[in-house]
């Protein structure tokens, strides 16, 4: 490692000593473009990644709102606006009791380079809050979406500051976002927030975007390694778009995925999530109230296993859609195990460090999130466009225009790898590829 490198990462545990989901990203990033740094000193001069890893801007609020009961409740709101560099600042709202400074500042460093891999004009951003939408009513989503939109839309706009969807927060919670914003700020302004619905400038299949996105760069993985998705058996983690959408588009494709998980297990059908009544139910599951995983196992007779992580089902593929650091050492060994030659990420950061380290090490190719899981703020970012034209595509245009990014993405991380001497490593090659046009601008523009 070099001493530059190597004293960025060191000053930025540091600053951060309590962020452990923040170093662990910035640790990856900063080991992968290595290759980069050295070719071009005049970084180091210019403080490039000193820069790089501190957010432009971290907004910290109070969230005051009352329940059904007449109950008060207070919880804390977010907005990392992390690298604008390239465009205005772009990633979603996550409402989750998770939800922390130093997880939002590793998803809105990840998504820098997500955004930059796109080839679209965004920048990297997240926020959210430790709300808790589960078990509430829509009475209570509304409320709390409107308290928090005051505050927050002091901070956002077209084109500075343009919020999503997250966990927590579909498109339910981004209509009351927006009604409120509009309320408050009496401007038609729908290129504010992406995820709408259609009737007020929303993008046909985002929802799907995520899941579709996975396929659509696993399809080129295994196009370069001579070998398809017709036929093959994956493992998905989660319940919700991001699965959703990835097996919809695996049973489109000709594969069939076995798992789905919640936070109280995993499901096994051994049949395969196809067809549209289980496709359709994941959709009527996740809208319950008292949405459960184990809801799936009962209606189509599957195993159920409590408590339980899917890694240890044998399949070809396997995809986490869920959450970060699902998939830990242990797990990546029953992976490996399994003899899978494929692993995606399709959530954010789901893996460990060293999982993905094991993972290659092991001879897994590894589809990196920053890459993989671009589909979503891809179709965000056709959103905007739409919006600013004031016109619409359609579902297959829309379709077209995501595959052309994610190959283009799968396509210059690997020319990205190949450049450095790296190989066929997708992982350091979207760090590369994404880093490259964020630093270029970033020098371009002068110290900021």
């Amino acid at each position: 490692m070099s001493d530059y490198v190597k004293r960025v990462i060191e000053e930025t545990k540091a600053k951060n000593p309590n962020e452990p989901e923040f170093l662990q990203t910035v640790e990856e990033v900063l080991t992968s473009i290595e290759p980069v740094i050295e070719k071009h000193p005049e970084y180091e001069k210019a403080a490039l990644l000193e820069r790089i890893v501190e957010p432009e801007r971290v907004i910290e609020f109070r969230v005051a709102w009352m329940d059904d009961e007449g109950k008060a409740h207070v919880n804390r709101g977010y907005r990392i606006q992390f690298n604008g560099a390239i465009g205005p600042y772009k990633g979603g709202l996550r409402f989750h009791p998770s939800v922390n400074l130093s997880i939002l500042k590793f998803l809105g460093f990840e998504q820098i380079f997500k955004n930059s891999l796109t080839t679209l004009p965004i920048g990297g951003g997240k926020g959210g809050s430790d709300f808790d939408p589960h078990g509430k009513s829509d009475a209570e989503i509304m409320r709390f979406c409107q308290a928090f939109m005051t505050e927050l839309q002091r901070h956002i706009g077209p084109d500075t500051d343009v919020p999503a969807g997250d966990i927590g927060v579909g498109g339910r919670e981004i209509g009351y976002l927006f009604g409120q914003y509009r309320r408050i700020r009496d401007a038609y302004e729908n290129g504010v927030l992406t995820g709408k619905g259609l009737t007020y400038g929303g993008s046909l299949i985002r929802p799907e975007a995520t899941g579709f996105g996975v396929l659509y760069y696993a399809e080129q993985v295994l196009k370069h390694e001579n070998d398809s998705i017709e036929g093959k058996t994956f493992v998905l983690s989660g319940y919700g778009n991001v699965a959703w959408g990835a097996a919809t588009k695996i049973a489109q494709l000709g594969g069939k995925a076995v798992t789905i998980s919640g936070h109280n297990g995993y499901v096994y059908d051994p049949d395969g999530i196809v067809g549209e009544e289980k496709l359709n139910y994941l959709l009527e599951m996740r809208a319950s109230r008292h949405a459960n995983i184990k809801m799936y196992a009962e209606k189509f007779g599957c195993e159920f296993h409590e408590g339980e992580k899917p890694w240890g089902v044998k399949a070809d593929v396997y995809i986490p859609c869920a959450t970060q650091n699902e998939v830990t050492l242990d797990e990546a060994k029953k992976i490996v195990a399994n003899g899978a030659k494929y692993y995606f990420e399709g959530a954010n950061m789901p893996a460990t460090n060293e999982a993905v380290k094991y993972l290659q090490e092991n001879g897994v190719i590894v589809g990196p999130a920053k890459a993989v899981n671009a589909g979503g703020v891809s179709v965000s970012a056709l959103e905007m466009s739409q919006n600013s034209m004031r016109y619409g595509w359609s579902a297959e245009e829309v379709d077209a225009k995501l595959h052309d990014i994610m190959k283009s993405i799968h396509d210059n991380s690997a020319a990205a790898a190949a450049e450095y001497g790296l190989g066929y490593d997708l992982v350091k090659g979207a760090n590369i590829a994404g880093f490259a046009k964020v630093a270029e601008a970033m020098m371009a523009q002068g110290l900021f």
